[in-house]
């Protein structure tokens, strides 16, 4: 009696998660759980009526297709119902599949399969009156659907009329609303930049925009359309011998059919489509859980019949879940090249999308707050084709009481400098970058890069072997380099090896502002570089001026003025510095800008197009020379923008904004004057 009312308990708890997940899907378009939850818990419900059938009750979710629909649309009845499909998540699936139907049939001949992709959209019913559309719902719980016809009509896949002179006098059309990915990133961006919540994924976002009280808001979506099938017809219509025959015949009358569907033979040929479409998945620029087999001679359907909620005929092989539930086991934080330090969820391991994943991107600190992520919490983890996976969403209502909070840390887990993340930024980044060993290749390719050292025959893939074979750990390892070390390393030879150490030689003779921009401090770039030079005159009084004192510098904010100052608060950076000023590293005296006369002084001046008289380096040297900021973006605060060959979007920029344009043979570089 215990073990009865053990199964009655569980087949109750069961109806009402998958009755509660139903309304957050279908009518809320907000899903608290994956996919692959959802469906372990249906088929657990069904495995469990059918060893017991006394459980099963008249409103069980496995005696009915979707969920209510909307009271705020008028409801549309379905003169045949739209059901849903059974699903397979197996081979064995597939092949027990196939043989129902040999078995039902009482044949032996190899059956034609049709196959297309399973859209992860929205089903719709279009009714078509004289081949003019008037008429277009919902699936809804298969029997009732909802008139969403006024938004069906700002999807311009949907034809409004069919391309046929003799249409049929009533054609009841059924396919796919959905959304292209590159759409849904875009939708997702706007919102972004607006401050709103986004969207959980493309199919959320087709069927939340299709079902907009206000159609203009659905007109503004990028919606598409794909038909799959037929239903009610009248007057004027040969029903076809097959399913792609009839899949031909919408294509002609006007409306969009996958394109990467099939005819196969035989069930094997169905699993070779399922692993040609696996492989596509990623490529394709429309969401798919699975694929669907259908038997394609419309005669053999008609045999095969339906059971209460899907035809016998047909089948979704779905795949392996792209989003599973698992939990947040720690967090640790990773540092990349530049410094960035990116939070790691350390999760129980869990299969996705054919992956066993261990470890999830929480991307930011930023990221990790919106999303309330804690120790301990039950997460929905997602992953897609080759994209490193992500914690997505929190299951809040099973987070255990003894959930920690993640803090961000003080200092570097790599090198033990200090964190930095200014107010406003999502990102915080270690700020040890001439010593810590997580950005000591990217320390060294920017300190021998032309507008910094200008260290020539140091590149990328030199910087990985001085790196991996021991030889370089700092910038300052670079001026210890010998000869016979460097001929050692693969396609070097002596000959290399010498002209390495002639420019390593000849790189110690530099400027100021060009050194400042070597050491890789955030936010210093050249123009930076060269306002510290022009307002400090040498390293030292730089190196002790505080956080006011660097603002008070022009174009130097409060975000920039920090990571200066905090640069040189790290005794590793300093050691560095010193060993580089103690290996031969030096410059001339540079002049503080009080003592020359600037005529370009506060003028901010951009360069597009291809100068023919200078490069382009030679331009900007002599504008700030002459005391100009010159910088690489066009904004309300530029002075000049000078033009040469072919210039690109900046000179429209400036165009728009009325800026001053000058091109270069209008002026001398001496006498320009604003």
């Amino acid at each position: 009696m215990e073990a009865v009312n053990q199964l009655q308990k569980r087949a109750q708890e069961l109806r009402q998660l998958i009755q509660r997940y139903n309304y957050e899907y279908y009518v809320l378009d907000a899903p608290t759980v994956p996919d692959s939850e959802y469906d372990r818990l249906f088929r657990e419900l069904q495995n469990l009526e059918a060893q017991h059938p006394e459980l099963k009750t008249p409103d069980s979710p496995s005696q009915r297709v979707g969920a209510e629909p909307l009271v705020e649309f008028s409801q549309v009845r379905h003169q045949i119902p739209m059901l849903s499909l059974n699903n397979a998540f197996s081979q064995e699936e597939v092949f027990a599949f196939d043989k129902r139907i040999h078995d039902r049939l009482k044949s032996n001949e190899m059956i034609e399969y049709a196959c297309e992709p399973k859209l992860d959209g929205l089903a719709i019913s279009l009714l078509y009156e004289d081949g003019i559309l008037i008429k277009a719902a919902t699936r809804g719980d298969g029997i009732t659907g909802e008139d969403v016809t006024t938004n069906v009509k700002t999807v311009r896949a949907i034809p409004l009329r069919l391309i046929e002179n003799n249409p049929p006098k009533l054609l009841e059309v059924r396919g796919e609303v959905y959304m292209l990915k590159s759409g849904f990133e875009a939708l997702n961006r706007q919102a972004r930049q607006k401050g709103e919540k986004e969207f959980a994924n493309p199919r959320n976002a087709a069927a939340g925009s299709l079902r907009q009280l206000d159609s203009h808001i659905t007109a503004s979506r990028p919606l598409s359309f794909f038909c799959y099938e037929i239903g009610v017809t009248k007057g004027n219509f040969r029903l076809l011998n097959t399913h792609h025959e009839i899949l031909d015949l919408l294509k002609a009358w006007g409306f969009p059919v996958i394109p990467e569907r099939a005819v196969v033979f035989g069930i094997e040929g169905c699993l070779d489509y399922y692993q040609k479409i696996t492989q596509m998945r990623d490529h394709l620029n429309y969401e798919i859980d699975g694929v669907v087999y259908k038997v394609d001679r419309k005669d053999l359907q008609e045999k095969l019949g339906f059971i209460s909620r899907a035809p016998r005929w047909a089948i979704a092989h779905k795949f392996p879940a792209h989003e599973e539930l698992t939990t947040v086991e720690d967090i640790e934080f990773q540092v990349g090249r530049t410094g960035a330090l990116t939070p790691v969820a350390r999760l129980k391991p869990v299969s996705v999308g054919g992956a066993t994943i261990s470890n999830a991107t929480l991307h930011n600190m930023d990221e990790i707050e919106r999303k309330d992520v804690r120790i301990g919490d039950t997460v929905i983890v997602r992953r897609a084709g080759d994209v490193i996976p992500e914690v997505f969403s929190v299951i809040k209502e099973r987070r255990p009481p003894q959930a920690k909070p993640i803090q961000l840390p003080k200092s570097c887990p790599v090198c033990g400098s200090d964190i930095v993340k200014p107010e406003g930024e999502a990102i915080a980044r270690c700020i040890g970058g001439l010593f810590c060993p997580a950005q000591r290749k990217a320390s060294i390719e920017h300190f021998a890069s032309r507008k910094a050292m200008d260290i020539e025959g140091l590149g990328t893939q030199l910087v990985d072997q001085l790196v991996e074979k021991g030889l370089v750990h700092h910038v300052d390892d670079l001026y210890r380099l010998k000869l016979d070390a460097l001929a050692n390393l693969a396609r070097m030879g002596k000959k290399s090896a010498s002209n390495l150490l002639v420019a390593l030689e000849k790189s110690k003779l530099t400027t100021l502002p060009r050194f400042l921009y070597a050491l890789g401090i955030r936010e210093v770039g050249e123009a930076t570089a060269h306002n510290l030079a022009k307002h400090f005159g040498d390293l030292a009084p730089l190196m002790h001026a505080d956080e006011n004192t660097l603002q008070s510098i022009r174009d130097i904010g409060p975000v920039a003025a920090q990571y200066i100052h905090t640069f040189f608060q790290q005794p590793h950076n300093l050691e560095v510095i010193r060993s580089l000023m103690h290996s031969g590293v030096h410059w001339p005296a540079y002049q503080k800008e009080e003592t020359i006369l600037r005529p370009l002084e506060g003028k901010t001046i951009v360069i597009t197009g291809t100068l023919k008289n200078m490069t382009r380096e030679q331009a900007k040297e002599k504008l700030r020379e002459l005391g100009a900021d010159v910088t690489n973006t066009v904004s309300k605060n530029t002075d000049l923008v000078i033009v040469g060959e072919n210039p690109g979007s900046k000179y429209n920029k400036a165009l728009e904004l009325g800026i001053k344009i000058i091109y270069e043979e209008e002026f001398e570089m001496k006498s320009v004057k604003l």
